[in-house]
């Protein structure tokens, strides 16, 4: 057996979606209002993964223009059947409340590369969609519904419903297959068939410290499905001092040699109960019982930091270098813009080559169209740099470097101008919405022609720092408190994770651009 150490795909990587296609294993995660949607993860022996892919890589496919924080992208599923890959996924324009307004799509493609099709609408009744591909050929969607009546949890229970490829939609009336145990908040569908029993594994329980894996199996596809003995299959709602907490939303795959894998969610709270690094996914082996009940392996039904999975050939994959110096035509597929895609109005790499360049627009605030580049904090102790050449002609131009969760949760080490500076630096904070601006008084940096500016993560600790030459650091700032940047902290709550990120704003309408040097993101204590 080949052992591996949780989680697999760290940082903000949640909902996993595991299948296999062949020797090769894909996993499909979340990104919610992060562009491009979805991130397609690739591996061969379940310990090592690359991103591969990120699908939802044009407007046609996802327009989330105005879409909440934590909207967006939520809970893909990804599957194979007659030579194509069918990604399904939900694009949530309203979340929080009673009421959402979330719509459910399909593409394909022949590789996760692509190209993927033009979406097909499936409905909008609820979130979590998913395909299920009957080995008679038919296929179904699930999904759960959204009961906006309900005074309790508006968590309806488990829709089924035929697709058609041919006629690219749905057939006939939803039917509801499972209502959920005494966990509630049933969400997260997925089918599977074995030895005559078909297997629903969903998510109860809320994504947070009660979040499980429940597995129901019939032998009828549209039930009635009884609940497994001993159910949930997997939590950590029992026991708050594991280092794997919130664990649930399971999906399962086959390996070549029949044993079975599942991949989930959890959180790592350690800051203050916590988690920065939002919502990262997990593996287990599973083995079926004498009764044809899945059990994790190593016994129980907690998450474990290191486990045994089937032994497979080994395949590392090139890492991306801790500094990126912006010298290719594109972007590294590690990043990712908010919400919409940095096209030739608010970015560039060619207009001055070996510096990314981003065009001033809107706030830091909007949830419309920015100028932010960001990638993924996947460790708790980071440190992170830039060098950006920016020249305001107002206090409405700004450009810099941002410790970023939501357009509601930041940090942002900012140059701008000020009536005391023609060019100066400044730290914005927002905390639920709340904007402090500046924190402290601003700092003169006149006549400096580049500016460094850097961050350093510490678990629950973050400071800034800025340089003129790169290699003299001053502290700027007091310390702050990192944990703001997290689910726990957000309003209602939240689903994502903490960024680090470049941007650049010209609330004057004049587009002034910013032209980054670098980005240096370095790993200390993962």
């Amino acid at each position: 057996m080949g052992v591996i150490q949780n989680p697999v795909l760290r940082g903000f990587n949640p909902d996993p979606s595991i299948m296999r296609v062949g020797d090769d294993y894909y996993i499909a995660t979340s990104t919610f209002e992060w562009f491009p949607g979805v991130c397609i993860h690739h591996s061969r022996d379940l310990r090592h993964w690359r991103l591969a892919s990120r699908p939802l890589d044009r407007p046609g496919l996802l327009d989330m223009r105005g879409n909440p924080n934590s909207g967006g992208v939520w809970a893909p599923c990804l599957s194979w059947s007659e030579g194509l890959f069918h990604l399904v996924y939900t694009d949530m324009k309203r979340w929080a409340g009673q009421v959402k307004d979330c719509h459910n799509y399909l593409t394909t493609a022949p590789s996760v590369e692509g190209p993927w099709s033009d979406p097909v609408h499936l409905n909008s009744s609820g979130f979590d969609a998913s395909l299920f591909h009957d080995p008679g050929g038919r296929k179904w969607l699930l999904n759960m519904l959204w009961d906006f009546r309900s005074s309790q949890s508006g968590f309806g229970g488990i829709l089924l419903q035929e697709y058609c490829p041919e006629k690219r939609r749905l057939l006939g009336e939803p039917s509801m297959i499972f209502r959920g145990t005494e966990l509630g908040l049933v969400e997260g569908p997925h089918l599977y068939t074995r030895e005559g029993f078909y297997y629903l594994v969903t998510a109860e329980g809320g994504t947070f410290a009660t979040h499980a894996v429940s597995v129901a199996r019939s032998t009828a596809l549209a039930g009635p499905y009884e609940v497994m003995p001993g159910n949930p299959l997997l939590t950590s709602a029992h026991d708050p001092d594991l280092a794997l907490q919130s664990a649930g939303h399971g999906s399962l795959v086959e390996t070549q040699s029949g044993e079975w894998v599942m991949a989930y969610l959890c959180r790592r709270p350690r800051v203050k109960g916590r988690s920065v690094l939002g919502r990262e996914t997990c593996l287990q082996s599973v083995e079926w019982d004498q009764d044809g009940w899945p059990r994790l392996k190593h016994g129980g039904r907690s998450p474990v930091l290191t486990c045994d999975v089937p032994d497979l050939p080994g395949r590392e994959w090139e890492q991306d270098p801790p500094l990126d110096d912006f010298q290719g035509p594109v972007l590294r597929a590690c990043y990712h813009s908010l919400r919409v895609p940095l096209d030739d109005s608010l970015m560039s790499l060619t207009e001055r080559p070996g510096f990314l360049r981003l065009k001033g627009r809107e706030s830091i605030l909007s949830n419309f169209r920015q100028a932010l580049v960001a990638r993924r904090i996947a460790a708790f102790k980071v440190a992170a740099a830039t060098c950006v050449e920016f020249e305001p002609s107002s206090f409405q131009q700004l450009a810099g470097l941002a410790a970023f969760y939501s357009t509601e949760s930041f940090y942002y080490l900012y140059i701008s101008r000020a009536a005391h500076a023609s060019k100066c630096l400044g730290i914005m904070r927002c905390e639920r919405g709340g904007l402090s601006f500046p924190v402290e008084k601003e700092y003169p940096v006149e006549g400096w022609n580049r500016v460094f500016l850097g961050f350093d993560l510490d678990r629950e600790r973050l400071s800034f720092r800025y340089s003129q030459d790169g290699k003299t650091w001053n502290p700027i700032g007091w310390e702050m408190d990192s944990s703001i940047l997290s689910d726990e902290h957000a309003i209602p709550c939240g689903f994502t994770g903490a960024f680090v990120a470049l941007c650049c704003q010209d609330l004057s309408g004049r587009g002034l651009h910013a032209d980054f040097d670098f980005l240096s993101y370095v790993e200390i204590d993962a």
